[in-house]
């Protein structure tokens, strides 16, 4: 059974009958009143949360990198609306939203941004290394492409462990032609695990576009040489995303081994907080903002089908502005760890 996107503790939208439509997605999927309701929920979550953790880190209360998702939402909620409780979610250093998405506390996030004790993992991991083994979530990971051969031995651990479990496997356009990337996939095609490799595919990788960085811009084709089948996903639209994602995720979970999804995608801030994104006009923000915002999108959706109101959209940014206000508290509160937390969770070898 699919989990929520996210799972923050505040009431639904209002329901504007018994009976509430299921409205046509691209393809042959559809959604319901109640999971448009729960996707614009989620996605505004995380835009509010990326927001915050931007003012906190210009306050100087986030040190070392911070890389936020703005403009990216409809991805990693629409894909999390396709998998189950124990299947598994690993990504790179852009890492705010999936944690959000997978149902990590806010409150813990936000308080490991700003490396305190009450953070997920105490503090010493900061931005790009957060992980929750009771969300399926593993990571977080600073180094340009490591997390693509981990996600597929997490993809390798569900089959030889014999679940049907699924390995969702983040990366961006920066690391599509890593080579530890393609020799991920090999493995994944040769054994038939059920990986699905999601590339989030923002344009600009850490700052040159990927006409510039890639012999081929048609990176959902990066698994043809290893019989992998791939699909180019307007990750704009996060109905489009779960339509491509469940099919991505029937056929590993299936026994057909991996998928890869290109998700065509847009990132309004730098690539880092540190980043003035001086390689591409303010004319092509602002069209990505006003014209192809998921968020934007999804609102307009709900209105035009009399789903609800303005009136009570105000009320859910209110209800998320007062989770994110609660986790920036909560953040700056929490004391820093302690000094002998320098000696645990070290692995030393022989």
């Amino acid at each position: 059974m699919a989990k929520p996107a996210v799972k923050p503790n505040v009431e639904s939208l209002p329901v504007k009958s018994k009976s509430p439509p299921k409205l046509s997605g691209p393809g042959d999927n559809s959604a319901s009143a109640e999971e448009l309701k729960s996707f614009y929920r989620s996605m505004l979550l995380i835009r509010r949360f990326e927001e915050r953790a931007g003012q906190l880190y210009g306050m100087g209360l986030i040190g070392g990198f911070c890389h936020l998702y703005i403009g990216q939402e409809a991805v990693v909620v629409g894909m999390q609306s396709t998998i189950g409780d124990q299947d598994a979610v690993i990504t790179s250093y852009r890492d705010h939203g999936h944690m959000l998405a997978c149902g990590m506390d806010p409150k813990g996030v936000m308080a490991e941004l700003t490396g305190r004790s009450g953070g997920y993992s105490k503090g010493k991991g900061g931005s790009m290394h957060m992980f929750s083994r009771d969300k399926h979530f593993y990571g977080g990971h600073g180094i340009v492409g490591a997390q693509v051969p981990i996600g597929t031995g997490l993809a390798f651990a569900h089959k030889y462990n014999g679940s049907k479990n699924v390995s969702l496997t983040y990366f961006g356009d920066g690391s599509a032609n890593q080579g530890q990337v393609y020799e991920a996939m090999n493995m994944a095609a040769l054994w038939k695990l059920p990986v699905i490799y999601i590339i989030e595919n923002n344009r600009y990788g850490m700052g040159t576009s990927v006409e510039r960085a890639s012999a081929t811009t048609e990176l959902y084709r990066h698994g043809e040489a290893f019989g992998i089948p791939g699909e180019r996903v307007d990750g704009m639209d996060v109905l489009a995303v779960r339509a491509a994602g469940e099919k991505a995720v029937d056929h590993a979970r299936s026994g057909a081994g991996p998928y890869i999804l290109e998700m065509q995608t847009y990132r309004y801030r730098g690539h880092s907080m540190s980043d003035p994104a001086k390689y591409r006009t303010k004319e092509e923000v602002d069209k990505y903002r006003t014209e192809r915002d998921p968020i934007d999108h999804l609102r307009k959706r709900l209105v035009d089908a009399k789903l609800t109101d303005e009136a009570a959209l105000k009320a859910v940014d209110a209800d998320i502005r007062k989770i994110v206000n609660d986790a920036a508290e909560f953040a700056q509160h929490s004391p820093e760890p302690d000094p002998s937390e320098l000696w645990t969770n070290i692995l030393i070898g022989a």
